[in-house]
């Protein structure tokens, strides 16, 4: 079970069922719903984020903005292009978390996962040893997204 995945697929049958409701729904389908649930939250459509979600996706891969939120400049972020510099620099630090961006990742403290929506403090954290770039798809990876997927909508950078 993927608690992200079902929340987007909850998310786009809300919305044809409103607009079913209210009259609106034209030739509004669920695969357009999922759609847009989908790049509510930083993917580039459905399939993107069920690949992403389901741990599919794998480096060099866009992972989408999912992990970033906006207003999170002024805390400070370190930028890699490939995964194993990322992780040369998350071992030497234990208090950093290590994230998926796009094709991208990077590594933050805290106070940005806590911009995320998300628990720094949660178990699962440390079952992946902060590195959720390494574990997308395992179920401590799949507990933190469902965290964040539950944030408020404008703690995502929408695309």
């Amino acid at each position: 079970m993927n608690s992200a995945l079902d929340e987007l697929k909850t998310r786009a049958r809300v919305r044809l069922n409103r607009a079913r409701r209210e009259g609106v729904a034209g030739s509004l389908r669920l695969a357009d719903c999922l759609h847009e649930a989908a790049r509510a939250v930083g993917f580039a459509h459905w399939e993107h984020a069920r690949l992403v979600l389901a741990g599919q996706a794998r480096a060099g891969d866009d992972w989408g903005d999912f992990w970033h939120a906006p207003r999170t400049g002024i805390l400070l972020h370190q930028w890699f292009a490939h995964y194993g510099e990322a992780v040369a620099v998350l071992d030497a630090d234990r208090t950093a978390y290590l994230l998926p961006y796009r094709r991208q990742c990077f590594i933050v403290q805290e106070p940005f996962i806590r911009a995320l929506g998300v628990d720094p403090d949660d178990a699962h954290w440390s079952a992946l040893r902060h590195d959720l770039v390494a574990g997308l798809g395992t179920p401590a990876g799949q507990a933190l997204a469902a965290q964040r997927i539950r944030a408020p909508l404008d703690t995502f950078s929408a695309r």
